[in-house]
């Protein structure tokens, strides 16, 4: 906020120009000095004036390092070979796909991941969300249907082209 109201003073104060005269000497020193210390106080505002604009931060990065974390402690189960699924025997399990009885949005994705894996080669693990609340629980899934890669949550309906692609990689 601070920042935002700092950028909005300079911009004020560089698209013054003659109109800056006539603002009493009073009033401008005040703003300029609470300015100096803005800047004093935050280098990188002027940053974007200078190129040294630091690289921005990654919002999301500590919830993927749990995500990944967790799905690394829970692939075993998830990527069972053995587990009920899609595609064909004895293919890798890529994916396992969280389901629920009476979900319409649920036949049409695994209608979807049926096609998929057979086209790719590949197993679909599938889990009843209900059967499994605990596991789906410890994932952070609470609706359905939700897919789980070794490298991703996706949580809700996903177009196949989508999947596909999560897959390809």
């Amino acid at each position: 906020m601070r920042a935002r109201l700092i950028a909005v003073a300079l911009a004020a104060l560089a698209g013054a120009g003659a109109a800056a005269q006539s603002v009493p000497q009073q009033s401008r020193a005040p703003l300029g000095a609470a300015i100096r210390d803005a800047l004093i106080d935050t280098p990188g505002l002027l940053a974007p004036l200078t190129g040294d604009a630091p690289a921005p931060a990654d919002l999301y990065a500590d919830e993927i390092a749990r995500d990944l974390a967790l799905l690394d402690r829970l692939g075993p189960r998830l990527f069972d070979d053995a587990q009920p699924g899609l595609g064909p025997a004895g293919a890798p399990t890529r994916i396992a796909f969280f389901t629920r009885t009476n979900c319409p949005g649920c036949a049409r994705a695994e209608a979807e991941l049926r096609d998929l894996a057979h086209r790719l080669g590949v197993r679909v693990a599938v889990f009843d969300i209900e059967a499994e609340a605990g596991l789906a629980r410890a994932l952070g899934l609470d609706m359905a249907p939700s897919y789980v890669l070794p490298d991703r949550l996706v949580r809700g309906a996903m177009p196949a082209p989508v999947l596909e692609r999560y897959l390809r990689e």
